[in-house]
């Protein structure tokens, strides 16, 4: 798979992939995806967001105009590429000569998104969970009449709420489960319109989220499993961690330290800073180091924003906590964890989770180069992916 690149720039490659990898999800159109890469500058963030907006508007006029004629299907199919597509742009909006276009540019994805989900052909609701002062936002997939097993779709640190669809509700409702995608802290409408950030503790999340499920009558409630992807594969270990109502998670990949994506980066000398305590200077030789690493400088303000913070010393005390080490333990349901090759972030980790779960029903799953389904999420092989997870739970 990696023969065969759209950029030369891993960032945007990646980005690509995962865009690319939606297209049996009605997300993407395979030659939009070719064509839109085509036009852009590699490692430009500006050429970037323009291209894929300027695709995405395209997209969306052709929606609008199958809206009005009443082609709810087109209108439906276009919408959501349009979504997608701008998901795809926003990633790297801060990074933009112009970063003053993220709230409006998210603001458009999701008005993208609600007109397709308006037109879905299975019943999808808008939902309000109640959480702490302020209510979590998401959707509700309805797997069919009466009570049916329900999936929690956690999302990672910085995807669009559209990339549930190919990271699990999809292929849920086609199996007869309910799906349930929300925006977490840190996530989507809940930093963007309520200004709610990342926590570690996220079993004070998902606790609420399964006490909703539990109130609805088309939920078989002994049959809630939580699946995340990213950097959820810290969040949701943990969660079970604390939570055991859940009847199994879907962990893609294992997290077990989400500082080490971070600190990775950094040479043994600038960490010695950090560790001595020395904040000031660490974050000046760290904000200086990561401008000479194209990659890095472009993703900093996106990987920072969720954090509510501009410190990168605060990020990783911060992240400290983010540690699985002393709870995975504590994890007493049946447990998946994916294992791609070439992992990016958190290379190791997905086994290291495995050997630290002490009870026996849990599997390790590979994912592999030749199949295609190498690195990070596995982005060119969500059909694979879920196909592997859901046989499984059908096995429980």
């Amino acid at each position: 798979m990696t023969s065969h690149r759209f950029f030369d720039d891993e960032g945007f490659e990646f980005l690509a992939l995962i865009t690319l990898g939606g297209a049996p999800y009605r997300l993407a159109e395979t030659g939009e995806v070719f064509a839109t890469c085509d036009r852009i500058t590699d490692g430009d963030c500006d050429s970037w967001f323009d291209e894929w907006m300027a695709t995405a508007h395209r997209v969306c006029g052709i929606a609008d105009a199958a809206a009005a004629a009443g082609h709810d299907v087109s209108a439906r199919d276009t919408f959501l590429r349009a979504a997608n597509y701008a998901g795809t742009a926003f990633f790297y909006v801060l990074a933009t000569s112009d970063p003053s276009r993220s709230l409006a540019t998210w603001r458009w994805h999701r008005e993208c998104f609600d007109a397709a989900m308006q037109r879905w052909s299975t019943p999808v609701e808008k939902i309000t969970i109640p959480y702490e002062d302020t209510p979590l936002h998401g959707y509700f997939f309805s797997g069919g009449d009466g009570r049916r097993p329900t999936v929690i779709l956690n999302n990672g640190s910085d995807g669009p709420i559209s990339d549930m669809l190919e990271m699990g509700a999809i292929d849920a409702v086609a199996r007869g489960w309910n799906a349930l995608a929300f925006d977490g802290p840190g996530q989507g409408h809940a930093l963007y319109e309520d200004g709610l950030f990342f926590r570690h503790d996220w079993e004070a999340v998902i606790t609420p989220v399964v006490d909703y499920l539990l109130t609805r009558a088309d939920v078989v409630t002994d049959r809630i499993v939580l699946s995340g992807n990213s950097q959820a594969g810290y969040w949701v270990p943990r969660a079970a961690a604390f939570e055991h109502r859940l009847a199994a998670i879907i962990v893609d990949p294992g997290v077990v330290q989400v500082s080490t994506s971070w600190t990775s980066h950094f040479p043994p000398e600038l960490m010695q800073l950090f560790d001595a305590g020395d904040d000031s200077d660490f974050d000046t030789y760290a904000t200086q180091g990561i401008e000479q690493v194209p990659l890095a400088a472009r993703t900093l303000a996106k990987r920072m924003e969720p954090y509510g913070t501009s410190s990168i010393a605060a990020i990783l005390h911060e992240l400290s906590r983010y540690d699985l080490t002393e709870v995975a333990a504590q994890i007493t349901c049946p447990v998946w964890i994916s294992n791609p090759d070439d992992e990016q972030f958190w290379p190791g980790q997905s086994q290291q989770l495995f050997d630290l779960i002490s009870h026996a029903d849990k599997v390790l799953v590979p994912f592999t180069t030749a199949e295609g389904a190498n690195w990070h999420c596995e982005p060119m092989a969500p059909q694979l992916r879920a196909q592997r997870a859901f046989d499984w739970l059908a096995q429980l």
